[in-house]
């Protein structure tokens, strides 16, 4: 029966233990900041883009593209911070050497086919990446890279169905869907990490990370929105 009753806790995944970790303060309100702005942009895109999918389903195509012609900016608004954060936290790591727990990407949770051969070809290198942080920078730049790629798409094919030039229309409106529950998924990703990220991150190197996160956030949201830096602050510093 001992044994037994310690099977579930030797099947818990580091990561897992990470994500039910407690923080300290300082850090756990970075976190819930973080991932409160990121949650808050893509359900602004996610709603966007739900009520295009409806409008469709329904026979209302004209409505549909008009609304659909909109998302791409609420796309970027939420991937540019989302690359943003990715690269901010490989950054820090390489500088510092801060190596927190990961797992490889799985490709069952994506739908797109470019992101599923992606998070095989990760799972298969992590396989032979021989320490930790190498494997946790791997993801990270394999995360910002799929982020990158889905916002690009994106971009292009919504842009086709909405202005009414898509040849495929069909298979548009498929990759579209497609998009979005990637994109979703890796902003899940992003989440774990982030959480596994700080639970490692030594107390005095917060506000230094949250700086980095900050101009990287700025920055790459600026690109997209000049006026975001007067309204929106992803991460506050400490």
């Amino acid at each position: 029966m001992r044994d037994r009753a310690q099977t579930p806790l030797s099947r818990c995944s580091p990561v897992q233990r990470d994500w039910s970790a407690w923080l300290p303060a300082a850090k756990a309100e970075a976190f819930d900041t973080c991932v409160r702005q990121l949650e808050r942009f893509y359900g602004m895109f996610s709603v966007s883009l739900n009520e295009a999918l409806e409008l469709r389903r329904i026979g209302k195509a004209a409505p549909s593209c008009q609304v659909i012609f909109l998302t791409p900016a609420l796309c970027a608004r939420l991937a540019f911070p989302l690359e943003g954060l990715l690269h901010g936290l490989g950054e820090h790591a390489k500088h510092f050497g801060v190596v927190p727990n990961t797992v490889p990407l799985d490709a069952a949770n994506f739908r797109g086919y470019r992101e599923q051969w992606t998070a095989r070809m990760s799972d298969l290198l992590s396989r032979v990446l021989l320490t930790q942080r190498s494997q946790f920078l791997h993801k990270i730049d394999t995360l910002e890279e799929m982020v990158l790629s889905i916002r690009k798409n994106f971009y292009e094919v919504a842009s086709d169905l909405g202005s009414g030039t898509s040849q495929e229309p069909t298979e548009d409106w498929r990759t579209i869907d497609n998009a979005h529950f990637d994109l979703n998924t890796c902003l899940r990703e992003s989440i774990v990490v982030l959480k596994s990220f700080l639970v490692v991150l030594p107390n005095d190197q917060l506000g230094r990370f949250q700086k980095t996160i900050n101009d990287r956030l700025l920055a790459h949201y600026d690109e997209d929105n000049p006026a975001a830096r007067r309204r929106t602050v992803l991460i506050e510093r400490e």
